[in-house]
């Protein structure tokens, strides 16, 4: 998989605009390397507990970071209350919107930065206060969470979450993948026929359906 991102030859990251650390379009790459994320074996428990077992694919992109670039400011948290980002727990179970399994391809150790969350702040009914937002400013109440490359961690974007400056030597490599239940969708974006016909089996190509909730099939 980096083999395949060096050779996009992709600018460097500048400190000044985060979305210059994001990059997409790697599904329909004719290497299927990424396509088989989509529905890896390991995850999918995961999300059919967290997310439902209609769950689709809301949208994807790709996070690179070098040495010196900065952190983002923390955001999610679900309060106020998005009806696309939330995290509900009733009758024995929990519930969650949009929902992100990133996967690492690069080494994300203690002191390189990158993913930090607010532990336990995705059951909070109170906002974050704007004061906390500011990653280099409030490290204290924040948890870096650790990966080696191959690893993946899933997340509610209800919990309160940002991003580290990068401080490691080598490039920051995360891919996300992120799932909304059945019938929601954060995102704008559809995917077409070209794209769904990449696909390897009838669960990837139904997780690439737009939202609806009439017999809509289980994904897992």
């Amino acid at each position: 998989m980096n083999a395949l991102i060096d050779a996009q030859e992709y600018p460097d990251p500048v400190d000044d605009d985060v979305y210059s650390q994001r990059f997409g379009g790697f599904l329909s790459w004719e290497n299927n390397a990424f396509r088989k994320l989509l529905n890896h074996p390991r995850i999918m428990p995961f999300l059919a507990e967290i997310v439902g077992p209609k769950f689709r694919l809301d949208h994807v992109y790709g996070i690179l970071m070098i040495e010196g670039n900065p952190g983002g400011r923390l955001h999610g948290g679900g309060t106020p209350y998005d009806p696309a980002q939330y995290y509900v727990f009733r009758n024995d179970r929990m519930y969650n919107g949009l929902t992100v399994a990133s996967w690492a391809l690069t080494d994300m150790l203690p002191g390189h930065g990158g993913f930090c969350c607010i532990p336990g702040s995705h059951k909070s009914n109170y906002r974050c206060p704007d004061d906390f937002r500011p990653v280099e400013e409030n490290k204290i109440c924040m948890a870096p969470v650790h990966q080696k490359a191959g690893d993946v961690v899933i997340f509610t974007e209800a919990l309160t979450h940002g991003t580290l400056p990068w401080t490691a030597s080598h490039e920051r490599r995360s891919i996300l993948f992120k799932y909304s239940p059945g019938h929601s969708s954060w995102g704008q974006g559809r995917y077409d026929d070209e794209l769904r016909n990449l696909m390897a089996d009838e669960d990837q190509k139904l997780m690439l359906e737009p939202p609806y909730v009439a017999n809509r099939k289980q994904v897992v």
